[in-house]
């Protein structure tokens, strides 16, 4: 077996982090142009609401089953081609998005991002399980994890610069944001050698991970672990994707805010998350290396996760009567909180 050089066990793996990080924004980034200009779309291809939520849940389930095939892929391909090749696969998708000229054409796009999207993940988990020691995963993970919250803040400040009055400048962000995973693979070739990712947790020189034992997948699949991560992750994710896709048009067209006000809204909220995510990464690391429990702030962070939602959908004082009547997200998301929060309980 090999061991990376030494000079790339330092500053360099925290590099590659970086790379991940960036990599995560790229990709919310290419998912979150269509919510930002959602009323402009609508509009110009006369879509319903229906049909909106559509586009979303072909990429949401695209996604899905996308996860499961780049997972199983990721176990047996290298990620050094694995990787760049997915994120220039859905860079291509998001850029030819600016070309379409109806639903039909959107939402093979949309689809074929969502598939190709999801590849992000399982690569970028399984470059940080070769690069980071065990004690510094967490943080890894959270520093890739912090750029889906970045990526949020900076597309609508992307598309608070590009778009105009014209009735086709919501094109031009897609091909900007495309266009920019072109740059990504160049680096990450430039970066990542053929032997930096040969199988080695390189920190640390341990084993790869073919050469130490693993449960089956079975017992993991019906531990308790694994039943109540399920149950953090749905929850977490039903939320944070009911936000992601109505929340630009929710303030528009259900609260009356003006485009440019609603997409600054957006990235104020999302930094609130960013930091929350930095923060949570840190302080798992911080327990870890002190060798206490992470629980504690586990089901504090639950608590604050069920009373921001709550707050953020709740009706403003003296809102229409109409307004507060259709006001259903709030149910929904105190409800994933709450039951997220249990969740997180019952890990104890």
């Amino acid at each position: 077996m090999t061991v990376a050089p030494a000079s790339r066990a330092g500053a360099w793996k925290w590099w590659v982090c970086g790379l991940l990080l960036l990599a995560t924004t790229i990709n919310y980034m290419d998912r979150q142009t269509l919510a930002n200009v959602a009323v402009r779309i609508t509009n110009e291809f006369q879509l319903s609401k229906e049909q909106y939520g559509d586009l979303e849940l072909a990429f949401g389930w695209a996604f899905a089953a996308g996860s499961l095939l780049f997972g199983f892929i990721a176990d047996r391909v290298s990620v050094r081609w694995l990787y760049p090749a997915v994120l220039f696969a859905w860079s291509l998708m998001g850029f030819l998005s600016a070309w379409t000229t109806d639903f039909s054409q959107l939402l093979i796009c949309r689809t074929m991002l969502g598939l190709f999207e999801a590849g992000h993940w399982p690569c970028a988990l399984k470059t940080t399980h070769l690069l980071l020691s065990p004690q510094d995963r967490t943080m890894g993970n959270s520093v890739l994890q912090s750029g889906a919250s970045i990526g949020a803040i900076i597309t609508p400040l992307v598309m608070r610069v590009m778009l105009t009055d014209a009735p086709g400048s919501w094109r031009l962000p897609f091909q900007v944001v495309g266009a920019v995973g072109i740059l990504w693979v160049v680096a990450w070739f430039v970066s990542i050698r053929p032997r930096d990712l040969s199988g080695m947790t390189q920190s640390n020189g341990s084993q790869s991970v073919a050469s130490t034992s693993r449960a089956s997948l079975w017992s993991v699949v019906v531990s308790r672990r694994f039943a109540v991560a399920l149950v953090v992750i749905f929850c977490i994710h039903t939320t944070w994707q009911l936000l992601r896709v109505w929340l630009p048009m929710f303030l528009q067209k259900g609260r009356g805010y003006s485009e440019s006000d609603a997409l600054f809204f957006n990235s104020f909220y999302f930094a609130a998350t960013d930091i929350g995510c930095i923060a949570a990464g840190a302080a798992s690391l911080w327990l870890a290396r002190g060798g206490l429990t992470p629980h504690a702030p586990a089901r504090h962070a639950g608590l604050g996760h069920l009373l921001a939602r709550a707050y953020i959908f709740r009706p403003p004082r003296g809102s229409d009567p109409v307004v507060r009547s259709g006001h259903r997200g709030g149910g929904v998301d105190s409800a994933g909180g709450l039951l997220c929060v249990a969740a997180v309980l019952g890990q104890a």
